[in-house]
């Protein structure tokens, strides 16, 4: 029990909290502002009383959109400056505790669940710590697309959505359905939804990629074993205020349309769909969801702006990653992962190597392993491994 107590009280005395994979001491959260602390918990204190401040003003619930940004602004500030508040709290208490306990061995086991309490919560502190980027604290706007594989593919594509959907649901993130193009036969062409929550994209922008699927088909007569492909884009749900630059008029063509798929006689009557195509770097979204033509084309322009913003985002990562020698390949175009329902159940990331043998507990949403992996791997620079047909 000691030892583990020793270690969380010196993690917290000399604050050892983690910046770009390298650990160092730190000034104290409960001292002035150190811009060297990933927290910076008086600056995000101070965020946080300004917006509670500005969500008190005459007039602020009129704005409808722009309240809910600032609403998950404060959401997002708040999830790590309470769960720290409780670290810094609980760990002045520990030294007494630890007292009393070698008197009391009654108390003793009340005082090692607390303890390991502690370290789970640091161990998520230091996880959120590598959270650095610009919009990582941003809502997620999240696209699947059916790739190589035929109808297995449009079914593995639709199983994905399944995924990401449960995911965000286990974590209380708000799942909104902006767009979903349904094969004649089975699973879906694409879809788009928006995932909204304190840290959305910061967890899910590792999950661009190509997610291979290595099962006996359902759709094969002959039992034959399938390999289906389906690509994920993940981009920063960024509001308005985003400095990006585009010309509405001269560099997006605007299309529209009937929305497809379930929806009442407005929806599938009227050419409520909006489809927006980037020019300069051929772009192209689409939203349908919404009942008006208006409202579809507000989101339509947010989900372009942000793809842009990732764009913008991925340049300045390439820039940082070509003073190594070498790099990893990620983007949307390279297989970052693959999945295996025969010989045997396993999922493996080729970029971490990580690997789970619980198919359908990940297909239900158990994604956190993959993603807690990522971010640590992504942190150290590693070079991914490749993954073979039979990997």
């Amino acid at each position: 029990m000691r030892p583990a107590g020793a270690i969380v009280l010196e993690a917290l005395k000399e604050q050892r909290w983690k910046r770009n994979g390298t650990t160092g001491r730190r000034r104290s959260l409960s001292g002035s502002c150190n811009c060297e602390t990933v927290f910076d918990y008086d600056a995000k204190c101070a965020q946080a009383a300004a917006l509670e401040e500005q969500m008190a003003s005459p007039g602020f619930w009129n704005d409808a959109v722009r309240a809910r940004e600032v609403v998950a602004q404060l959401k997002a500030l708040r999830a790590v400056t309470k769960p720290l508040e409780d670290v810094v709290r609980t760990a002045g208490d520990l030294p007494g505790m630890l007292e009393l306990a070698e008197a009391d061995e009654g108390f003793a086991a009340e005082v090692r669940g607390e303890i390991e309490r502690l370290e789970q919560a640091v161990a998520e502190l230091e996880l959120k710590a590598l959270l650095s980027g610009p919009h990582d604290a941003c809502g997620a706007i999240l696209s699947i697309h059916a790739r190589d594989g035929g109808t297995d593919a449009n079914d593995w594509a639709e199983m994905l959505l399944r995924m990401y959907t449960l995911w965000a649901q286990k974590h209380d993130y708000e799942v909104v359905l902006l767009e979903r193009q349904d094969d004649a036969v089975a699973g879906i062409q694409s879809a788009t939804i928006a995932i909204r929550g304190p840290w959305a994209y910061g967890y899910l922008k590792g999950e661009t990629g190509i997610h291979r699927l290595v099962r006996i088909s359902p759709f094969n007569a002959e039992g034959k074993r399938q390999t289906s492909f389906a690509a994920v884009d993940v981009s920063p749900e960024v509001s308005d205020e985003v400095e990006i630059e585009i010309n509405w008029e001269k560099d997006v063509r605007e299309e529209t349309m009937r929305s497809g798929g379930a929806g009442g006689q407005h929806v599938n009557k009227t050419e409520s769909a909006v489809r927006l195509v980037h020019i300069p770097t051929g772009l192209e979204v689409k939203c349908q969801n919404e009942r008006s033509q208006h409202q579809n084309r507000a989101m339509a322009r947010k989900m372009l702006l942000a793809r842009l913003v990732r764009i913008e985002e991925e340049k300045r990562e390439a820039e940082q990653a070509a003073k190594y020698k070498s790099r990893a390949k990620v983007g949307f175009g390279s297989q970052i992962r693959s999945y295996f329902l025969h010989p045997t159940q396993r999922i493996k990331d080729s970029r971490t190597g990580y690997v789970e043998y619980n198919f359908h507990h990940v297909l239900d949403g158990g994604l956190d392993g993959f993603l807690d992996a990522y971010l640590k791997w992504r942190v150290k620079g590693e070079l991914a491994g490749s993954v073979s047909e039979d990997d």
